[in-house]
């Protein structure tokens, strides 16, 4: 397996993501002075591609919840991570005690044909331009102004731009070593910090996992391995890069070849520089190692060396930004659509009291409409799953619940006909004795009035609750946008419903008094069931007289007279008439009570909806009296403001986002 070996360099087509192969020489005795480490034979249609995802990387589209191919570098603490980016990147970064790498370090690797490098810092909206000589400075610099002066870590990112001749077209993260032992002032949490940092940039399915291991440690315990797996458990995004082969190479070839992490990618082994070496003598030693060393040299030079990760870090990131990028592209559509249909939803901004009356009288008019739907024609579209809502079936409902209550009202005299007589002995006057006093037949039809006449009352409140629900509900839902007058809103509407149960309450009183004033009707019904009952009258005085305990009465089935014994039979015939005549009469007054108030609440809330309910909200947020409501609407509120201007910030970079990948999709179509 040894022998010298020329890497591959793959080339994408942009179109399809395939890839092919061809070879460049990496010998390092051909590179010329001025040429950084690694000269890439790079397919010059990939730059774009790259150029699209860092610049949408630039206008932060990630906060939008888009997810962006991404190479994150991670490794345990002394891995040798920072020595591999070293070498990719042919620049020196932070070294020293500790965690060197405190923030997400973005490092965008260009590719330049000019002699002279560019190498510049960006974090918020600073630039640092610094050089080669100064860089690990500046970082430290930027990272201190990020993170502060501690050991802490932050998840702010931090971006270096190396823009230098030879240098691979690459973007990478390089996030914080993971250590489980906080030391020389680390914060106590400092695992989880790194932890939690590491595991959102590596989770999504975007993201490529360069994972640095040491030749040094068995693999199978190193904790970015236990992280990555939990991620990217067949390792099919997972790349591995094994350090320090020269300072372990006994049983190194055994362990990339057995694969016990499950790295789906595959090893590449390379040896970092050391001391003093430049880049050029480093990547000199490293082919000089795997060609010569008795063990290292067995292993596949196709996984051996840095050039070889460059090229396979090149290959992988463009096969994944090839296929990814369709559907960011759709992503950031629905997202920009989503986006622009909610802030068009927003309440338009108020300049004016013209402007301010006409959008009141707006919400006022939608709310009369939804009110006549709900309440008046049964339309409960608008509603459709709050049951609640659907308000004619709830009155009716109510309404049945009410008139069977009514009907079942018990009476609370239990001994059969003993209030009737004592009624008749006391409304008994000088005159013959085969009449009925009328006052007799009043006074028993008032006291049923009475014990009833909660019930009625009771049952208009409960209306009228129900319609303040319903109305509230209504004044919310169009009044949302402007939450600085929906108290008011509300307030009109609870004092309208106040009102209308009042005069609703007094409506119904009077219509239970009138029922106690006079004994009319006009129902043929009450005749039919009176001639049906009274037909057992002389069978129920043969009864008493007989001295038998029991008897059957029609519509009372089978009731104690023992205790009637006493009075004499015209007594028992008056009683009994009398019971009858209530009997049919009480199932006319019940019917005609429930019909009076189905017809008023019907009335009620028509009237309420087509009449009242307009004039007295207008009345009440209008009236000097009520602070100026409708000039409130000019004042937006701080969550709808704050609402508008996160919209159009993202819309903002939502369309930079769009035209950004706009040339590179038409370029591939």
């Amino acid at each position: 397996m040894g022998g010298s070996k020329m890497p591959e360099v793959y080339e994408i087509d942009v179109k399809t993501g395939v890839s092919s192969l061809s070879i460049v020489n990496t010998n390092p005795h051909e590179h010329v002075a001025t040429e950084a480490p690694i000269v890439s034979s790079y397919n010059d249609q990939i730059r774009p591609l790259l150029d699209t995802v860092d610049r949408l990387r630039n206008l932060n589209v990630m906060r939008e919840g888009i997810q962006l191919p991404t190479i994150v570098v991670v490794g345990d603490q002394s891995s040798g991570k920072s020595s591999v980016l070293e070498s990719l990147a042919g620049i020196s970064l932070p070294r020293g005690q500790g965690i060197c790498t405190r923030v997400p370090l973005v490092m965008r690797l260009q590719r330049s044909s000019s002699p002279e490098p560019e190498i510049w810092l960006e974090f918020g909206d600073k630039r640092v331009d610094t050089d080669e000589e100064h860089i690990a400075e500046s970082i430290c610099t930027a990272t201190e102004t990020i993170a502060g002066s501690g050991k802490g870590v932050s998840d702010t990112p931090l971006t270096l731009h190396v823009k230098k001749c030879g240098v691979p077209d690459l973007t990478m993260v390089d996030l914080p070593g993971i250590t489980r032992v906080p030391v020389n002032g680390q914060p106590e949490n400092i695992y989880e910090q790194i932890s939690g940092m590491i595991m959102k940039y590596i989770e999504p399915q975007e993201s490529i996992i360069l994972n640095v291991l040491s030749a040094t440690v068995d693999f199978t315990t190193c904790e970015s391995i236990r992280m990555s797996r939990q991620v990217d458990k067949t390792g099919e995004r997972t790349l591995a890069v094994v350090t320090k082969a020269d300072m372990a190479p006994e049983g190194l070839l055994q362990k990339v070849t057995a694969d016990d992490v499950n790295i789906g990618l595959g090893y590449v082994c390379v040896r970092n520089r050391v001391g003093e070496e430049t880049y050029q003598e480093a990547r000199m030693q490293e082919e000089l190692l795997f060609n010569t060393h008795p063990l290292l040299s067995m292993i596949d030079h196709d996984i051996v060396g840095i050039p070889v990760l460059a090229q396979k870090l090149i290959q992988i990131q463009a096969t994944m930004i090839a296929r990814c990028l369709p559907d960011i592209v759709q992503k950031i559509k629905e997202k920009l659509d989503n986006s622009i249909l909610e802030l068009n939803k927003l309440p338009m901004v108020i300049t004016s009291t013209g402007e301010a009356l006409m959008t009141f009288m707006n919400i006022i008019g939608s709310a009369k409409e939804s009110l006549l739907r709900i309440l008046i024609q049964g339309d409960f579209t608008e509603f459709p799953d709050d049951q609640s809502m659907h308000s004619t079936a709830r009155l009716a409902d109510l309404l049945s619940q009410f008139s069977d209550k009514l009907q079942a009202q018990p009476e609370t005299v239990t001994e059969f006909l003993m209030y009737e007589i004592k009624v008749l002995e006391e409304c008994k006057c000088i005159g013959l004795p085969n009449f009925i006093p009328r006052s007799a037949f009043l006074a028993i039809l008032s006291h049923r009035v009475d014990e009833m006449h909660t019930k009625p009352v009771e049952f208009m409140k409960e209306i009228w609750e129900y319609v303040e629900v319903v109305l509230s509900s209504v004044l919310t839902k169009y009044s949302d946008n402007y939450p600085q007058i929906q108290p008011s809103i509300k307030r009109a509407g609870r004092n309208l419903i106040s009102k209308i149960k009042e005069t609703s309450v007094n409506r119904v009183i009077e219509i239970v008094e009138m029922e106690k004033l006079t004994d009319y009707t006009c129902n043929p019904e009450y005749m039919t069931v009176y001639t049906q009952k009274i037909a057992s009258q002389e069978n129920f005085v043969t009864h008493v007289e007989g001295n038998y305990s029991t008897c059957s009465v029609t519509g009372f089935g089978v009731v104690e007279i023992s205790h009637l014994r006493k009075y004499d039979a015209q007594l028992l015939r008056q009683a009994f008439d009398m019971k009858m005549r209530i009997t049919a009469y009480w199932t006319i007054v019940v019917q005609r009570i429930v019909d009076n108030l189905a017809l008023y609440l019907q009335f009620s809330v028509k009237n309420l909806v087509n009449s009242q309910f307009q004039k007295e909200i207008v009345a009440e947020l209008v009236n000097p009296r009520g602070g100026g409501e409708v000039e409130k609407m000019m004042e937006e509120s701080p969550s709808v403001a704050s609402k508008r201007e996160k919209l159009k910030k993202s819309i903002k970079l939502l369309k930079e986002s769009k035209d950004a990948v706009a040339a590179i999709v038409d370029q591939n179509t």
